[in-house]
């Protein structure tokens, strides 16, 4: 919501301040359609050449990721912490093979069903029962753990960082295009040297559209959806930054409600529940 309030700014502010100066808008929507053509078609077959198909479908996702923002807010940490608080009790109350029923199909598991944003998650619920699974398999040096979970988490990150790679790579761009389109338009108006001054005054103005269009584009539009997209994905991070820092602890050898109260800690701070309210939640959880 904020990308389309800020977009309205960006436009109010810009043309808004030309107008008053007494610019013509006419020149400008002249030119503005084939500028744009010639722009917009040069910064989309750059993102075609630079990029897999996969990444070409993963960039354009990102536009939607950014517009929404992160998917994960107050009640979902909750959730995982209250799912991941069972998991690690009942792991340390009844031995890890108890784990087994709800780790091997989260699906059909009571504790998985009472949260089902995270069963709905495939990255998480990955997450939870491979390492479950892993520590079931005696792979319980909490050292070897946390180093295999960072570096799959960095894949992982790495990975979801991609469309705003190929975004800013796209914004870099744009103004370099500003100005190859602004060119064309110069060469046009020196094939029609011979036209009255009023003629080529016009084909002028249209040609450093191209250049204004570029310029704005890169800064006003696409830079800033990278940067927000960037944030979005530094932000869901956590989310499995909190799983890390739970199984770990656990497997340190920390009680239940320890483990979690790391967990806790990694939330980000406009998200993470208090102490006192997560301690109510747990208390009150009840699986079948």
């Amino acid at each position: 919501m904020l990308i389309v309030v800020g977009f309205l700014v960006l436009l109010g502010c810009v043309f808004g301040s030309y107008l008053v100066h007494g610019g013509s808008m006419g020149p400008v929507l002249k030119a503005l359609p084939f500028e744009f053509w010639a722009i917009g078609g040069a910064a989309a077959g750059a993102l075609l050449m630079g990029n897999s198909m996969h990444g070409v479908k993963h960039t354009l996702g990102g536009f939607g990721k950014a517009m929404k923002g992160a998917s994960f807010h107050k009640q979902d940490y909750v959730d995982l912490l209250s799912l991941l608080y069972f998991l690690v009790r009942l792991a340390a109350t009844k031995g890890n093979m108890a784990l087994e029923p709800h780790i091997e199909k989260p699906e059909d598991s009571a504790a998985f069903r009472r949260f089902p944003k995270v069963l709905a998650n495939h990255h998480a619920t990955a997450l939870v029962c491979d390492y479950l699974r892993m520590i079931g398999m005696n792979a319980d040096d909490p050292h070897q753990i946390e180093d295999v979970m960072a570096r799959e988490l960095k894949k992982m990150f790495n990975e979801e960082q991609h469309p705003s790679h190929a975004l800013q790579n796209m914004a870099d761009g744009l103004p370099a295009l500003g100005i190859v389109a602004a060119v064309l338009g110069v060469i046009k108006t020196m094939g029609s040297i011979n036209e009255p001054p009023a003629v080529l005054g016009g084909m002028i103005g249209s040609a450093l559209v191209g250049t204004f269009l570029g310029v704005l584009l890169a800064y006003g539009v696409v830079g800033p959806i990278a940067t927000r997209l960037k944030g979005v994905v530094e932000e869901e991070a956590k989310y499995f930054e909190v799983i890390r820092g739970v199984i770990v602890a656990h497997l340190h050898g920390n009680a239940p409600q320890v483990s979690v109260e790391t967990g806790r800690k990694l939330v980000p701070s406009e998200h993470m529940p208090s102490f006192q309210e997560l301690e109510e939640v747990l208390q009150n959880l009840k699986i079948e």
